[in-house]
């Protein structure tokens, strides 16, 4: 017989607040800062610009591998050691960073950044605000996603300029000081009195274990590996890909740039106003609006106006997918297990990231450009709409 659930925590916004402020500095400081690292780091350790973009794709690894292992821990209460920890790390790495002399050294501190990112990034942060606000937790990941999609608008401005101001090495010291002073303090506070989790023995109904072979789980897995797949391919050949559709550069610039405000208008206006409409027909209808904004790319190809329906439906929709993905799983396979669902979805997440740039990139020819990559990102994003519908309809009732 199971004991009963403790009782939730009320919906805390300050506690949100801190810890959509943390989620700013992790996104900023690492995620974003790295372009900004790559050329200066080439230049003093003579490496290639293949050799620089791999210790990215280990980090990711890193992250991807540690995801089912920080879920289970989460999952298990320890949520402020995890986050903590994963504070602590990434400031140590930062400083590690910065006193590299070899290829071995840098690629030692981003795969440590990638462990220490498994437990301070979107994944381990939504579980926390799913197991302590099971009654509001999409609200708090809406603000979470809100704030984190800030980090590139303040941190791309303030490494640029401590890079110039301080020098590479000197300006990753800085950053450190954000996780050591900010981002584990802030943790190790905020996170005090986890809800815990009763101890289900293994291999029992009510193991994470008993949800991974379920066809709305693997029907979500689906969905989000190929949306993470079409949304991590394009905007590393965004430019070329404008370029090619015979765009004037004015355009080629602004296209690109727009989609990141168009991003957080959609996590805002979802914000103000999820509670007047269905959750479940929000969370059908958001995911469609990527294949819709592929579709007018390539429709339109070569005209301003299918470029700005573009903009529209893809930013709206990469924007909102964000937290469709966040909520699935506790709504549709299992609240309980969140952390270790999500967790175990990691790894073959991370290999999608890492491996659609490249594989569009292969895809491109000098006859026909993007043009069948494109058509493959449409038929893809289809493949994984129709996914999620499937998974909502055999959602379990113990979600």
């Amino acid at each position: 017989m199971t004991a009963p659930a403790p009782p939730a925590i009320s919906y805390n916004r300050r506690l949100v607040g801190w810890l959509s402020l943390a989620q700013l500095i992790t996104w900023g400081s690492v995620f974003y800062t790295f372009a900004l690292l790559m050329e200066p780091v080439e230049r003093e350790l003579g490496l290639t610009r293949a050799q620089s973009s791999l210790a990215f794709s280990l980090a990711l690894l890193a992250e991807g591998a540690m995801g089912y292992a920080v879920g289970r821990w989460i999952d298990r209460g320890h949520e402020r050691a995890v986050m903590t920890g994963g504070s602590l790390l990434l400031a140590a790495c930062l400083v590690g960073h910065s006193l590299v002399t070899s290829l071995a050294g840098f690629y030692a501190a981003w795969i440590g950044m990638g462990v220490a990112l498994s437990g301070t990034l979107y994944t381990p942060v939504f579980a926390v605000v799913t197991r302590r606000f099971p009654d509001d937790y999409r609200r708090a990941i809406i603000t979470l996603t809100f704030l984190g999609g800030l980090a590139s608008t303040v941190f791309i401005p303030l490494s640029a300029w401590l890079i110039q101001s301080l020098g590479w090495r000197h300006a990753l010291w800085v950053l450190a000081a954000l996780h050591l002073l900010v981002c584990a303090p802030l943790h190790a506070r905020v996170l005090r009195n986890a809800p815990r989790t009763v101890a289900h023995a293994a291999g029992t109904a009510s193991s994470p274990a008993s949800y991974l072979r379920s066809a709305p789980f693997l029907l979500i897995g689906v969905f989000v590996i190929i949306m993470m797949a079409v949304t991590s391919a394009l905007p590393a050949h965004m430019i070329s890909l404008l370029r090619e559709n015979g765009l004037s550069e004015v355009w080629v610039v602004a296209i690109p740039a727009s989609i990141g405000v168009v991003q957080v208008l959609g996590r805002l206006l979802l914000f103000f106003f999820e509670h007047r409409f269905d959750v479940h027909l929000a969370n059908r209808l958001i995911p469609c609006l990527i294949p819709v904004g592929l579709a007018a790319l390539i429709a339109g190809s070569g005209h301003a106006a299918a470029a700005l329906l573009f903009v529209l439906f893809y930013g709206l929709g990469n924007g909102m997918q964000t937290i469709v993905k966040g909520t699935a799983i506790a709504l549709y396979v299992s609240r309980a297990h969140v952390a270790s669902l999500n967790g175990a979805l990691a790894l073959p997440t991370a290999l999608a990231r890492a491996l659609a740039p490249w594989l569009l990139g292969v895809m491109w020819s000098p006859a026909g450009g993007y043009a069948s990559g494109l058509w493959l990102l449409l038929g893809a994003s289809v493949v994984a709409v129709i996914a999620f519908i499937a998974a909502q309809r055999r959602a379990l009732p113990a979600a």
